[in-house]
């Protein structure tokens, strides 16, 4: 799915976001980039593409299911406020994929422009909790 311009420039947000996890983010802000991550793959993989503009999808619904517990666990584990955002944006993508299969008058555009801006919600979270973590390091001199 990185065929056009829009998706590669797409990426360029979740790769930088993914060094600032994985260089200076805690165990929690690392283990949600991974799972962002191993959900963003899994969803190219399991993308129908002839289905693309026409009707949900079973397989990245239950995928976007799977990383809704990945950051409800992650909120209720970790005393931290991002996981909670972060969940809590995951649920309205989740909630379209069933606005979607309830009611087919939603527009595939509004639906595609709901999962893009949680999307992109869920990574500023990711980062804002990376940022955080790296700044509480350095404040108490662990850096």
């Amino acid at each position: 799915m990185l065929d056009t311009l829009y998706s590669q420039i797409g990426l360029l947000p979740m790769v930088l976001v993914g060094i600032l996890a994985f260089a200076k983010g805690d165990e929690p802000e690392r283990l949600a980039m991974g799972a962002y991550i191993l959900g963003w793959m899994a969803a190219m993989l399991f993308q129908d593409i002839a289905k693309l503009h026409g009707s949900w999808q079973a397989a990245v619904l239950a995928l976007d299911m799977v990383m809704l517990t990945v950051f409800g666990g992650l909120a209720w584990k970790y005393r931290r406020t991002w996981p909670v955002w972060a969940a809590a944006l995951q649920l309205i993508i989740v909630m379209s994929h069933l606005v979607i299969l309830i009611d087919f008058r939603v527009g595939m555009r509004a639906f595609y422009t709901v999962l893009n801006l949680a999307s992109y919600g869920i990574l500023a979270a990711i980062g804002i909790g990376s940022f955080w973590a790296w700044q509480e390091r350095r404040a108490a001199g662990l850096e």
